[in-house]
């Protein structure tokens, strides 16, 4: 009896344990999905904010429309490849597609804002400056939600690795996430320069 009530408590205490494991799992799973979610609503935000920086640009660069059709098509392009990347944040490569898509717009909108310093009349316009401080506010949150996305794929991937959480992540099917990472070349990183 006593040999049984042993065998009994220790089923148990692995049962427990393994239970503690899964929902620890699942917890740093949700987490790092809610940190893409916060990407997500940033992300919107600024796609909001890019027409309405376009109309504003327009009126004054007029001879400039392909560097403002080069913004929207790369915002129309990062709004899909976030949507995808929103659907499954665990994907690497809807991950991937939506960092190289953000990485174009980000490129397309710096060429918009170093052509708007040409325009000292757009630069003055109180509904640009507003715009650009709306966008610049957005980027950081951009850049905070992103690092806070990064650290929750980095602990949930740890809990995956390390034993014995290991074993209930290969049992339960738990797969690894990816982290977003910079995809612009170290050319696109330079700054841009306008001449005339």
């Amino acid at each position: 009896m006593t040999a049984f009530l042993v065998l009994l408590g220790l089923v148990l205490l692995v049962l427990f344990w393994a239970i503690g494991a899964y929902n620890r799992l699942v917890s740093m799973r949700n987490q790092f999905r809610n940190a893409f979610s916060q990407i997500d609503v940033q992300l919107k935000r600024r796609y909001d904010l890019i027409p309405n920086l376009v109309e504003t640009a327009k009126a004054y660069m007029q001879h400039e429309s392909q560097t403002l059709e080069a913004v929207i098509l790369a915002r129309n392009q990062a709004v899909t490849a976030n949507a995808q990347a929103a659907a499954d944040p665990a994907s690497a490569a809807a991950l991937q597609q939506m960092a190289s898509a953000e990485g174009a717009l980000g490129a397309s909108l710096g060429k918009l804002f170093a052509l708007s310093e040409a325009y000292p009349d757009l630069k003055a316009n109180e509904n640009m400056m507003q715009l650009t401080e709306e966008l610049t506010s957005t980027e950081n949150r951009i850049a905070f939600a992103r690092q806070a996305y990064n650290d929750g794929v980095m602990h949930y991937n740890t809990a995956l690795e390390q034993f014995p959480g290991s074993v209930i992540a290969t049992m339960c099917a738990f797969k690894p996430a990816e982290l977003l990472q910079a995809t612009e070349s170290a050319e696109e990183r330079k700054a841009v320069k306008v001449a005339f």
